[in-house]
């Protein structure tokens, strides 16, 4: 047997959660899934969000559980979501020895990271080093920080840490992929390059100390930044339904979140690669009030 919902949510962070209040609020039956794997909890605090700056990512969680389960049309179940497809109108959700079935299926699961091959990185990362400048830029400023990655895009991201910190050193670990006159830029700015191969980040309880290169050159920095992190989907919904995907590894979507399966909805950071919890929640937030207005009219249609 299979319980059916309104709308089936899978994903539980900023996005999903959002839809899941403003559809708890509509009175919508709701169900949300959620593996519990956010790609945000490997850090302390997250940022940018108004009234919740600094919040540890498990408590803004814990509290918006708490706040969805306050609606009785809402549902909160931890669980992996293991197969979905549609049949006659209906999407049939599984997960974990659990069948459902949904009218409306919103993808909210976002990405994961995949870190660069450098021993010692999976140690740093989240307390010293670091993606997104906007998240934790503030925490790191005036510091002398390492920026790791080599693309021949990396000078514009050089010069957003700039923002923060000018003490840089870049380690590309092998031959940078810029021009000359860009590597003159970076001198004449005072951002060392280091094109030698890294050895090791040396760290203590998660906090950068030394980057070693294969020479035993030592360069002492206490953060840094990460260029590409080589995001990919935490939910392979493109196994599922035909979807293809965006320049920045989203799923696509049309206009309002909705992919080209009628029903099926993409927000967050499945949708943009990156987004950020206020974005993501104001995604969640625009969604279900769009879903909401057309069960609404659709419901006063069948009653003329």
């Amino acid at each position: 047997m299979s319980e059916h919902y309104e709308v089936v949510i899978i994903g539980g962070g900023a996005a999903g959660l959002n839809a899941a209040l403003v559809l708890g609020r509509s009175k919508r039956n709701v169900l949300v899934l959620d593996e519990n794997k956010a790609r945000n909890n490997v850090t302390k605090a997250s940022h940018g969000f108004l009234t919740r700056d600094g919040v540890k990512p498990e408590e803004f969680k814990e509290m918006g559980i708490g706040e969805i389960k306050a609606y009785p049309s809402v549902s909160y179940i931890e669980s992996k979501v293991t197969s979905l497809h549609k049949d006659s109108g209906l999407f049939h959700i599984h997960g974990d020895g659990q069948n459902y079935t949904a009218d409306r299926v919103i993808v909210a699961t976002g990405m994961k990271d995949e870190l660069p091959d450098i021993k010692g990185v999976d140690l740093v990362y989240g307390t010293s080093v670091f993606h997104c400048p906007y998240c934790d830029g503030w925490e790191r400023r005036e510091e002398p920080l390492a920026v790791f990655g080599n693309d021949p895009g990396i000078l514009d991201y050089v010069k957003l840490i700039y923002n923060w910190s000018q003490d840089l050193m870049i380690f590309t670990n092998g031959p940078a992929e810029i021009t000359s006159e860009e590597k003159e830029d970076l001198k004449q700015h005072g951002v060392a390059l280091i094109e030698e191969t890294v050895r090791e980040l040396v760290s203590e309880d998660g906090y950068l100390k030394h980057v070693v290169t294969e020479s035993d050159e030592v360069y002492d920095r206490s953060g840094g930044f990460i260029l590409e992190t080589s995001e990919s989907q935490s939910f392979p919904l493109h196994e599922y339904f035909d979807i293809e995907f965006t320049d920045m590894g989203g799923y696509y979507t049309k206009d309002g979140c909705e992919t080209l399966v009628d029903g099926l909805y993409v927000i967050g950071d499945s949708r943009h690669g990156f987004s950020g919890l206020l974005k993501a929640a104001s995604e969640g937030y625009e969604l279900a009030v769009a879903l909401n207005h057309e069960l609404a009219v659709n419901a006063w249609d069948r009653k003329g």
